[in-house]
C-alpha cells in the first residue's frame, strides 16, 4: 500500500455475503492506519537523524615561545580557551579548532610579535616587553617603577588606557594585529643574586641580567650594568657568570628553580609590569563571524583578570617555596626603595615625551594611568609627573 491509492472493492450479492465485505473493509482499515503510521515515524526518524543548526568549525592557531609551563601559558589553555568554547556552545553555531603551539615550536618567546604579523600564527600571546620601539606605549607601567605591587590593578589600568586612547590599538594595527587585552602575570619584579647581598649599596658594581625597560631602573644603581635576556635565559646567565644577578618575580623564581642559582633575594617591590597582550592577526580577525569576535574579546578580558589574580594569589606562597628551594629573602627598608626611585632618571617623563613627539598623548596617558593607581589607592614613591 502506499498513500493516495484507492483501495475500492467492487462486490456483488452474487459472490460476497454482507458479512464477508464488512469483513473486507474492516482489513482495508488496518492496511490504511499501518501505513500511516509507518509514513510517520520514517519522517521522524529522518528529521531526528539531521542536525538542528550546522555548526561551524574555525581553525585557531595559537602561539608563544614560552613553554607550556609559564603561567600565562598554561591559563590560556586551562581557562581562555575551555571559556571562549563554553560560550560559543551557547548558541551552537560555532566551534574552535584549537591548534597550540609553545615552547619555541613556531617561534621564539621574542618571536610572537612578527610570529602573528605573518600569519605563522591566529592568536599570540606577545611579551611586549621586547618591542619597545614597535610597541612604545606598552611601556606605560614598565617607565612608572615604585607605584603599585598589585596585578589586578596594573592589568586594569593599562587595559582602561588601551581603550581610552588610541596609542596601544594603532601599534599593534601597524604590526596587522587586533589588540584583545593585556596581562600582567606579576606581582612585582625583584632582584635575585648568586652572591650573598644585604642591601642596594650590594648591587653597585654588579651585571644583571632584565629584559626591556627594567633595564633602566639599572641607572640609579652606582656602576651597575644591565645586561638583557629573557626569562628562560637568567637561569644560564646567572649559573655560568654571565651575571651577577637577574631581575624577575617569585612565582617565575620559582617555576624556573632560580634558587639553584641565585639564593638571595632582595624584596625590592620594583612593581608589577604589563608584558602580556593577547592579539590576533588582523587578516583572521576579519574573516572571523562577529559572534566570535565578542566572546573573543570578552573572554581576552576574564582571562586578564584571572591571570592576574592567580598572579597575586601564588605570590606569597612562591617567596615562601623560594625559601623551601634554599633561598633567602632580605628586606630593603622604605628609605632604600626611595632613594633608588629618585635617583634613577625619569623614565616615565621620557616616555611620555617620545609619545608625544609621535603625535600621541603620552603625557595625558601618563597621568590618566597614575590617577587610577592612585584611585586604586597605590601611592608612587615617586611622583613621576614631575621632574
Amino acid at each position: 500500500y502506499a498513500p493516495g491509492t484507492d483501495l475500492t472493492f467492487t462486490c456483488t450479492t452474487a459472490y460476497l455475503t454482507k458479512r464477508a465485505a464488512f469483513a473486507i473493509s474492516r482489513v482495508v482499515k488496518h492496511i490504511k492506519r499501518f501505513a500511516k503510521r509507518a509514513l510517520m515515524g520514517a519522517t521522524l526518524s529522518t528529521m531526528l537523524a539531521l542536525p538542528a543548526v550546522a555548526q561551524e568549525s574555525l581553525r585557531a592557531v595559537v602561539i608563544d615561545g614560552y613553554p607550556a609551563r609559564a603561567l600565562w601559558v598554561q591559563e590560556f589553555t586551562n581557562f581562555f580557551i575551555p571559556e571562549v568554547d563554553r560560550r560559543l556552545a551557547e548558541s551552537g553555531n560555532y566551534q574552535m579548532d584549537w591548534q597550540e603551539n609553545y615552547g619555541g615550536s613556531i617561534v621564539k618567546p621574542k618571536g610572537v610579535l612578527e610570529g602573528v604579523q605573518l600569519g605563522l600564527g591566529d592568536i599570540g600571546i606577545v611579551t611586549t616587553i621586547f618591542h619597545s620601539s614597535k610597541l612604545p606605549s606598552q611601556g606605560i607601567s614598565g617607565s612608572t617603577p615604585f607605584v603599585a605591587s598589585d596585578a589586578r590593578a596594573v592589568a586594569r589600568a593599562v587595559d582602561e588606557i588601551a581603550r581610552e586612547f588610541p596609542a596601544m590599538n594603532n601599534e599593534f594595527a601597524a604590526q596587522n594585529q587586533v589588540y584583545l587585552a593585556t596581562g600582567v602575570v606579576l606581582d612585582t619584579y625583584q632582584v635575585f643574586c648568586a652572591s650573598e647581598v644585604s642591601s642596594l649599596a650590594d648591587l653597585e658594581g654588579k651585571k644583571i641580567a632584565g629584559a626591556g625597560l627594567n633595564l633602566r631602573y639599572l641607572e640609579g644603581i652606582k656602576d651597575a650594568a644591565g645586561v638583557r635576556g629573557g626569562l628562560t635565559d637568567f637561569y644560564n646567565m646567572v649559573q655560568t657568570g654571565l651575571v651577577d644577578c637577574a631581575m624577575l618575580w617569585p612565582e617565575a623564581a620559582k617555576t624556573f628553580k632560580i634558587a639553584e642559582v641565585a639564593p638571595y633575594m632582595l624584596r625590592v617591590d620594583l612593581g608589577a609590569v604589563n608584558s602580556k597582550t593577547i592579539t590576533v592577526n588582523a587578516d583572521y580577525w576579519s574573516g572571523l563571524p562577529d559572534e566570535v569576535k565578542a566572546v573573543l574579546q570578552a573572554v581576552a578580558i576574564d582571562y586578564r583578570d584571572h591571570v592576574a589574580g592567580i598572579a597575586m594569589d601564588r605570590a606569597e606562597a612562591s617567596r615562601a617555596a623560594y625559601v623551601e628551594q634554599g633561598g633567602t629573602v632580605i628586606e630593603v627598608s622604605d628609605a632604600d626603595r626611595a632613594a633608588w626611585a629618585n635617583a634613577m632618571p625619569n623614565i616615565a617623563q621620557e616616555w611620555a615625551a617620545a609619545l608625544n613627539d609621535k603625535g600621541e598623548a603620552g603625557t595625558e596617558m601618563l597621568a590618566a594611568y597614575l590617577g587610577k593607581l592612585t584611585d586604586a589607592g597605590h601611592t608612587p614613591v615617586r611622583d613621576w609627573t614631575g621632574q
